[in-house]
């Protein structure tokens, strides 16, 4: 059938064709036998003269028709297609599909209209008399399914009625669409809207007229909102939507909120910078009626295969009631975050990171707009930039430049390197061939050089990067050569030593002095170069042992494998009291103290007393092998018993008493299918104490106790459980991690008042899940715990000192409501720890959500409703109270 119309498309065109008359030869032969009046009839013709009069002959100036068709027609059809020579018709039927260049056309019938340059198409009834088959038209990247359409394919006009077609988030359905060109769409009683099924919307914007220019804009005329088809009062006289599948600069739409400490306000304005592909920049702002402000800066970049990051920048400026009142305060507090991943394939011998988290340290306790639980919480901050760089040598050598920052928000003390080098030389066997096993005393000989320089400050918030926080830097670098070899003894030990030689620079050092105006001794700073140098020797001797305990094959317990790993170790460094000084401690001029001018260097000061050490530690690792429920398995199961069992302790020869330190014991295991994490440990004294509470020269059993006084223990107990498949990690709370805060939700969700698109819990288009359901028969879930034990008896207290429990859940009582809960009971305060309910509701194309925290210092409630495409973000109600804070 399709060669057929081919050939009918053939013979059409050839017969037009034929009708065209070609004059050139004729002309000629006219010209040459009746010359023109009045003209003269040459005697002689040279060949110049021929030529010349050859040259003057005229083309045909009429044009050749083109063809009606640009290019091949490609169809098909389930029941026929059929052709009518007559109407110039070609009809498909069933499933019909029809492809011409850029045009493609799929319906329930074709007719193809070759006369009139016409395509049309349209639905068809099924055997229930049910419309079926409508039609889908794309040309290009526009696609458009309505009930009927007819297309000019010369003048790519067309006529659409009931046409649907999506332009990125929005989905937009009219009665009667017509087509100019390929890039203007006029329509007429249209409707738009973000939801998936635009033939029964939760929600719609009904226009009477509208102008569409596909991948740009959107223009309509009045415009009313409606809802569950109910028409609202909300209408727009005329509306602007930008389509751009790029990002595009616009004004971003504060929203109304009040306070009862600063009254009303516009929170989170401001405007989108779409400065380019690879970034942007986004300015936000928040003002209330007393004078409060805030500023926040957030930008985003990315490289392909390069690299990856953002910056938020944030600064507020806090008042609290009206000037004169008794409660009236004032302050301004700022956060920095940064953070920078390069691709590691980009250039594998070259890495640079940034993870940046400064700021005010009671920032997130006030600030209006963070409202984050889990850094309210929490009392440290921490950034680190690092770069590194490998240089493939032989032997190779590896270069790190890092700047670390550490604030505790409590103390509001920070430490910061700025920066810190480190330098290294991979292993050298001197002793070895260059190929073959490095085997024995001689051939394992390897040496190593270690450079590591900082400048350490420490500072307080108030100070921070003001002139004394520099003056206060203490700078130093460490080198360090260690040499070292490992051999076998017997057979089966496995024996290592080493020496190890340090050599400390610094550029201050201290003098004690006494000062009679303080009546006190003062450390004197001294600058200039100061080194001292230090050396040292360990040994140690270690093996693995393996036990295996069968109860046999058809025991359920087959058989338990117990692996210990004893290790002895020794350890020198002599005594450098050369270093050390004395001064006078009382003004009288006897100088009995010793000191070393090196104390309170950031490498440490060389010893004053020898250490001669002997250490004792013992691993452990039990594992069992059982029978494997499912009886299709030969192999037996692995089931770990307990990860590890560790004791350790050490004994010192040079000293006079006290020689045994204190018996550390720790393990660990995993339960529930590696779900809960187990981890305990325990310090043991052998000596006794006196009344006041110091360690004696005596056994404790001689003392009427026990072999060991346990002077400490503490065990935690994490449980991580998610219903289903998947692993619990993927709730991962990353935004409270990179605050401070933990990654899970022990201690609540983060809530970014300036971002309320996020939901609270995991949404279900990422696991794949439809919520088509009222009522489900598997109830998913996730549940957190943390469980914390500490018991002291330094001093015969026998107490336990903390002893608390956590706990967070989130489930799905339908596949449209979540609820969550983080709460916790400390059993030594006697009280609730922090606790917030947490409660959503999918709408389909909208989202609500309530959170609530009833009591504690963080009281506060939130409930807000909003259309959940970025498109329509601005068309949201939110509404909280945030906790009333004394500024201080």
């Amino acid at each position: 059938m399709q060669r057929n119309l081919f050939y009918i498309v053939f013979l059409t065109i050839f017969l037009t064709l034929g009708n065209v008359k070609i004059y050139s030869q004729d002309l000629a032969k006219k010209k040459e036998t009746f010359p023109a009046k009045n003209q003269t009839t040459p005697k002689t013709t040279t060949p110049e003269t021929a030529e010349k009069k050859q040259d003057t002959i005229k083309l045909d100036s009429l044009k050749k028709k083109k063809t009606f068709l640009d290019g091949k027609v490609k169809y098909k059809a389930d029941k026929y297609a059929k052709i009518d020579q007559k109407k110039k018709l070609v009809t498909l039927y069933d499933k019909a599909e029809l492809y011409y260049q850029d045009i493609e056309l799929k319906s329930g019938i074709i007719v193809f209209d070759y006369q009139k340059n016409e395509v049309y198409a349209g639905r068809i009834k099924d055997s229930a008399g049910v419309y079926t088959q409508s039609p889908v038209f794309k040309q290009g990247s526009q696609v458009v399914e309505p009930d009927s359409i007819r297309f000019n394919y010369k003048t790519k006009k067309a006529l659409v009625w009931n046409s649907r077609t999506e332009q990125g988030e929005m989905h937009i359905k009219a009665e009667v669409t017509k087509k100019e060109n390929d890039s203007v769409y006029f329509m007429k009683r249209a409707r738009f809207t973000t939801a998936k099924d635009i033939d029964n919307p939760e929600y719609y914007f009904q226009a009477s007229r509208v102008k569409l220019v596909p991948g740009k804009k959107v223009v309509v005329g009045l415009t009313n909102m409606v809802i569950a088809d109910v028409p609202t009062p909300i209408a727009l006289p005329f509306a602007f939507f930008p389509m751009s599948e790029k990002s595009r600069s616009g004004l971003i739409i504060p929203s109304y909120n009040d306070s009862n400490t600063r009254g009303f306000s516009l929170q989170n304005g401001g405007y989108y910078f779409a400065l380019s592909d690879n970034y942007d920049l986004a300015v936000l702002g928040d003002y209330y009626t007393n004078g409060s402000y805030a500023m926040r800066f957030q930008s985003s970049y990315a490289k392909r295969y390069k690299f990856n990051g953002n910056v938020n920048v944030r600064f507020e400026n806090l008042i609290t009631s009206e000037r004169g009142y008794p409660d009236y305060a004032k302050t301004s507090i700022y956060n920095i975050q940064w953070t920078h991943t390069k691709d590691a394939k980009s250039n594998p011998n070259s890495r640079f990171s940034a993870s940046v988290n400064l700021g005010t340290s009671k920032y997130y306790r006030q600030s209006i707009n963070q409202m984050n639980i889990g850094s309210t919480l929490n009392n440290t901050l921490s950034s680190s930039i690092s770069y590194s760089k490998t240089f493939n040598t032989v032997p190779q050598m590896n270069l790190s430049l890092t700047a670390t920052h550490s604030q505790n928000t409590n103390t509001e003390e920070i430490n910061m390197t700025l920066p810190t080098l480190q330098f290294s030389v991979d292993r050298m066997y001197p002793f070895a061939p260059k190929d073959g096993v490095k085997k024995g005393l001689v051939k394992n000989i390897n040496l190593q050089y270690n450079l590591k320089a900082e400048n350490r400050i420490a500072t307080k918030d108030s100070l921070f990067f003001k002139p004394q926080m520099f003056r206060d830097a203490k700078l130093g670098f460490q080198h360090s050569i260690p040499l070292s070899t490992n051999f076998k003894v017997f057979k089966f030990f496995s024996a290592t030593s080493s020496i190890n030689y340090n050599e400390v620079w610094y550029f201050k050092t201290i003098r004690k002095q006494f000062s009679d105006s303080q009546n006190k001794v003062v450390d004197v700073e001294v600058p200039g170069f100061d080194a001292f140098r230090t050396y040292s020797f360990s040994a140690g001797l270690g093996t693995t042992i393996y036990g295996t305990f069968n109860f046999g094959e058809n025991k359920k317990i087959q058989a338990i494998r117990h692996v210990v790993r004893p290790n002895i170790s020794y350890s020198y460094t002599p005594s450098f009291s050369k270093y050390y000084d004395t001064y006078d401690a009382d003004g009288s001029g006897t100088m009995i103290k010793e000191y070393t001018r090196f104390d309170g260097g950031i490498f440490g000061a060389p010893g004053k007393n020898m250490s001669n050490n002997i250490g004792f530690s013992l691993s452990n690792t039990f594992e069992a092998k059982v029978t494997d429920k499912d009886s299709t398995k030969t192999e037996a199961k692995k089931v770990m018993l307990l990860n590890n069992l560790n004791f350790s302790t050490s004994y010192d020869i040079t000293a006079d008493s006290l020689r045994w330190s204190p018996m550390r014991v720790s393990g660990g295991t995993q339960l529930f299918k590696q779900k809960m994490n187990v981890n305990f440990a325990a310090t043991l004294d052998p000596y006794a104490i006196n009344n006041a509470g110091q360690r004696i020269n005596t056994w404790n059993i001689d003392n009427g106790g026990s072999l060991f006084r346990m002077t400490s223990a503490n065990m935690t107990l994490n449980y991580a459980f998610k219903s289903g498949e998947g692993d619990s990690k993927d709730k991962e709370n990353q935004q409270g991690k990179r605050n401070g805060g933990r990654t899970d939700d022990l201690f609540g969700t983060n809530t970014d008042l300036s971002n309320r698109q996020d939901s609270q819990f995991k949404e279900d288009e990422e696991t794949g899940e439809k919520a088509t359901e009222f009522f489900k028969y598997k109830l998913p879930f996730d549940m957190n715990l943390a469980y914390s034990l500490t018991y002291s008896n330094n001093k015969r207290e026998k107490k336990i000192t903390g002893n608390s429990l956590m706990i967070s859940m989130n489930t799905d009582l339908t596949p449209k409501w979540k609820i969550g809960v983080s709460t916790g009971y400390d059993m030594v305060q006697k009280g609730v720890t922090f606790t917030q309910f947490r409660f959503e509701r999918d709408l389909d194309s909208w989202r609500m959500d309530f959170s609530w925290v009833p009591f504690g210092t963080n009281t506060y409630w939130s409930f807000f409703i909003g259309i959940k495409s970025g498109v329509l973000s601005d068309i949201k109600w939110d509404k909280r109270n945030q906790p009333d804070r004394t500024l201080r």
